[in-house]
């Protein structure tokens, strides 16, 4: 990870620190990384998300070590100094002023530790389509519904998934939300 992180241009990489802590403070579902992989790419730094997201759990993991181990700023960086693969000295600098500034606030209760690791829900988008016709069949006219969630699994990463259902299917999925409301307002 950490040629990955030289990569990284220290504006950006100050963003993705930001980023996770606020996440781990459940301050944001997660982190967008394929948004920020894209502004770094227009920056003209060659970075795939793939190896972006690499960087971000690795600072999840780092940063949630140090709140359940409560590191001082100080701990922490000698803790990164003693590293096999040396940080640059940009990234370590950051790394201090994130934690410096907002690490003491990041506490991982023994609840949050215990709890199952599930994805958080961010967004739902829908669109309703017709296939008009195929190479197979020249009449169709099949309406289907396109969902898109966007999901935050538990290391931050915001992802979307997309599904189509017929209608009779989104009807029956309709009808269940309702039922989950339902539900909640008597919560």
């Amino acid at each position: 990870a950490a040629d990955k992180i030289r990569l990284i241009p220290q504006d950006f990489f100050a963003e993705l620190c930001e980023q996770i802590i606020q996440h781990l403070n459940h301050k944001m579902p997660g982190i967008n990384t394929a948004e920020l992989c894209q502004r770094i790419q227009t920056s003209g730094v060659d970075i795939s998300i793939g190896d972006l997201a690499k960087v971000a759990n690795t600072l999840s993991f780092l940063f949630s070590t140090a709140a359940r181990n409560n590191l001082s700023t100080e701990e922490l960086i000698a803790t990164l100094g003693s590293g096999v693969s040396t940080l640059p000295k940009h990234a370590v600098q950051v790394i201090r002023h994130v934690w410096n500034e907002q690490g003491k606030a990041t506490a991982v209760s023994e609840d949050a530790r215990n709890m199952a690791t599930v994805g958080q829900f961010v967004d739902m988008k829908w669109k309703l389509g017709v296939a008009m016709s195929s190479d197979t069949c020249r009449s169709l006219k099949y309406p289907y519904v396109t969902v898109t969630l966007t999901v935050a699994d538990p290391s931050g990463q915001i992802t979307d998934k997309s599904f189509e259902m017929t209608i009779p299917q989104f009807k029956n999925f309709f009808r269940q939300f309702k039922e989950m409301a339902s539900v909640l307002e008597t919560v």
